[in-house]
């Protein structure tokens, strides 16, 4: 065996281990593979309180506003982005079931969701990870083909255990033995359904065929966990988070970022969505006495808009420690933060008046030309969805369509 040959059995002997190494660019072997393109996709159900959020002016010369002050070292990092709403999405905090998918009219009787943005894209480049996708936080913003909710994670300890802790002998075989008896569940299903298909109407024949799309969805899963069983977790140095709840919403954040990190370096997924708090809990942060979801609906009190102040700092302050944690992250030719595109947004553009018009969204890393403020129409908003379709294309992906969006966002490069 040459030198060459040993070092790759050298390295596949490392990758059945659990370890990744990525080789050196050698000209012998021409030029470098391109790099894998991922997405992160946040929501902040809640918002941010807008005069502190958008500057004043537009384009690269725009002055950082108050609460992108502690991001201003990354500016050349991101893009941020106002004047944009989804199309027919309305409904207050029932925006946030349509912030991934776009589809309109979320708190209409009888509304059915589409695909999100997150599951579209996993749908094309889950199959080379472990997790297809993660979907985290508070609530899911994660949904299939179906309109169906994928359910989420709330806690980012037990995230971390699901990506990097692995289970004894007798686990492995219980979960070999839970996914022969799901197998043998949908194939008694199916074939029950199959039976039923030639005695139903029209109309019952196209909730069956919604059935049988889920079923396949499902099928699809439990054949990718049967493959992923035996092989081993990546290994990492870093501690398991500390079980924080929501409530302290600034430190879970932190932490749910912090396992979102490891699971994009040891490439366990690619597509991450995580949705920040909404709820009535007062955060355990010095200055903030009243309840998160109260502070939101501050009327102009100024008292409240105080403290609601100090809880929109401390998630910006999560968010920016997140991307400079990407940003520090050797990825092939360059950082996580070049080849991971960053969504941060909110399905409320003004929470106190249940608004769902001028969101705040602000986009980094992925390899665009940042450092610019889009400023859109505050009046007659710009399609959110747009964007959307210029960031499935920037994965590699075609598309020239997403929900409303017919084309990829003007003045994005």
């Amino acid at each position: 065996m040459n030198a060459l040959q040993s070092s790759f059995s050298r390295r596949r002997f490392l990758r059945g281990a659990g370890v990744t190494l990525a080789l050196p660019s050698l000209e012998s072997f021409g030029a470098s593979p391109e790099p894998v393109r991922r997405l992160v996709a946040i929501n902040i159900p809640l918002g941010f309180y807008g005069p502190n959020f958008f500057p004043a002016v537009s384009g690269r010369d725009y002055i950082t506003s108050d609460y992108l002050k502690p991001a201003d070292h990354l500016r050349d990092q991101f893009t941020i982005i106002s004047g944009t709403s989804h199309p027919g999405v309305d409904g207050g905090h029932a925006a946030e079931k349509s912030f991934l998918t776009a589809a309109p009219h979320p708190g209409a009787r009888g509304f059915r969701n589409t695909i999100s943005l997150d599951q579209l894209v996993a749908a094309q480049i889950g199959e080379a990870t472990r997790f297809a996708s993660l979907t985290v936080g508070e609530q899911s913003l994660s949904w299939t083909a179906n309109g169906v909710p994928v359910p989420q994670e709330k806690s980012p300890a037990k995230l971390f255990a699901k990506l990097f802790i692995a289970g004894t002998g007798a686990d492995v075989a219980g979960q070999k033995e839970r996914l022969k008896d799901g197998h043998s569940i949908l194939d008694s299903v199916l074939e029950e359904a199959g039976a039923m298909q030639s005695r139903v109407t029209a109309a019952d024949r196209e909730k069956l065929d919604q059935f049988f799309t889920a079923v396949r969805e499902t099928e699809d899963r439990l054949a990718k966990s049967g493959r992923w069983l035996e092989t081993p977790r990546p290994v990492v140095e870093a501690k398991a988070p500390a079980e924080v709840g929501s409530g302290d919403i600034v430190n879970w954040l932190r932490s749910h970022f912090d396992v979102v990190r490891l699971a994009l370096a040891t490439d366990s997924t690619r597509v991450v969505a995580l949705s920040g708090a909404n709820h009535s809990l007062v955060p355990p942060l010095p200055g903030v006495s009243m309840g998160y979801h109260g502070l939101s609906h501050h009327g102009k009190n100024p008292e409240m808009i105080r403290q609601l102040e100090i809880i929109d700092r401390g998630t910006i302050g999560a968010w920016v420690a997140f991307l400079k944690s990407l940003r520090d992250t050797p990825d092939g030719g360059g950082t996580l933060l070049d080849h991971t595109q960053v969504l941060l947004g909110s399905n409320l553009g003004n929470a106190s008046g249940h608004l769902t018009t001028n969101l705040p969204i602000v986009l980094a890393g992925g390899g665009y030309q940042h450092g610019q403020h889009l400023a859109f129409d505050n009046k007659d908003n710009y399609p959110l969805p747009n964007l959307f379709v210029s960031m499935i294309q920037r994965l590699g992906l075609e598309a020239d369509a997403f929900a409303s969006g017919k084309g990829t966002m003007t003045g994005l490069l």
